[in-house]
């Protein structure tokens, strides 16, 4: 990758808990890449992560902020503003909490308060980062922010209970602001459709073990990691793709668009000799 792709860009980089989350690996590589930027997490996450390591790795602060709470959101801004010395070039939302995957309610009895929380983590908070700096007129001129979402936005997984309708949510928020900060300052809007990737919130989903294997099998590639999505965060960053805006773009090494592979049929023949 060229050096220096962010030279002299400020953000904010969301959802950061452990070396093994994208959002970590992302920080890495914006800082890697000359970029400026403030890290924020929901205090209880912060609690559960080692983000102080990360932010004294990459020279920066850490502002504890939820995202659910437009009142936490300005307050985040002002400070990483007064922080970064000026607007905002990018934003990585990078957050996701299902309560109905985490206790293994299944999708026939789900609680309805948890899958109002699950959309608000994971979706409509989204929308509040958007709407806020909208008001704030916090993005600089051709700026992107991006969302990260999953297949499960388009198709059935069992597994994925009420994040699917979240991140179908989220995919549709960013096409929406996609259009609208699009013509108001040329701010972009994406999100990126990951492969399964063994995250603390990705490996607790029941199952998941099982079908990052099928998906790795499934995908021409294979899975693509942490760390290369993090690149690919990097480049929807950059002056390169300002183009880019109100795409769902699937980084997940083939998987989306692959049938049935030779390796598929071979496991399930030897499964079912």
């Amino acid at each position: 990758m060229p050096e220096n792709l962010l030279k002299g860009k400020k953000g904010i980089i969301t959802g950061a808990l452990d070396e093994n989350s994208i959002a970590w690996q992302a920080a890495l590589k914006a800082k890697e890449q000359g970029a400026k930027f403030v890290l924020t997490n929901a205090p209880i996450a912060m609690r559960m992560g080692a983000i102080k390591e990360l932010a004294d790795h990459c020279d920066t602060i850490i502002i504890p902020a939820d995202a659910t709470s437009v009142e936490d959101i300005e307050k985040l801004y002002d400070e990483a503003k007064e922080y970064l010395g000026g607007n905002f070039d990018f934003l990585l939302h990078s957050i996701g909490m299902s309560p109905n995957v985490r206790k293994g309610k299944p999708y026939g009895d789900l609680n309805y308060e948890w899958v109002q929380k699950s959309y608000d983590v994971s979706a409509i908070s989204f929308h509040k980062m958007l709407q806020v700096a909208e008001k704030k007129d916090i993005l600089n001129e051709w700026a992107s922010v991006v969302g990260l979402s999953y297949i499960a936005a388009q198709r059935a997984f069992p597994f994925y209970s009420d994040m699917s309708e979240a991140k179908a949510i989220l995919e549709s928020i960013a096409r929406n602001y996609g259009l609208r900060y699009g013509k108001l300052k040329k701010v972009r809007v994406n999100t990126i459709s990951q492969s399964p990737t063994k995250t603390t919130a990705g490996s607790g989903i029941g199952g998941f073990n099982d079908f990052y294997d099928f998906a790795d099998i499934a995908s021409p590639l294979g899975n693509a990691s942490a760390a290369s999505c993090a690149e690919y965060i990097v480049t929807l960053f950059s002056d390169f793709t300002r183009m880019v805006t109100m795409q769902n773009l699937f980084h997940d090494g083939g998987y989306s668009s692959s049938g049935i592979t030779q390796e598929l049929i071979d496991v399930f023949m030897e499964n079912n000799k």
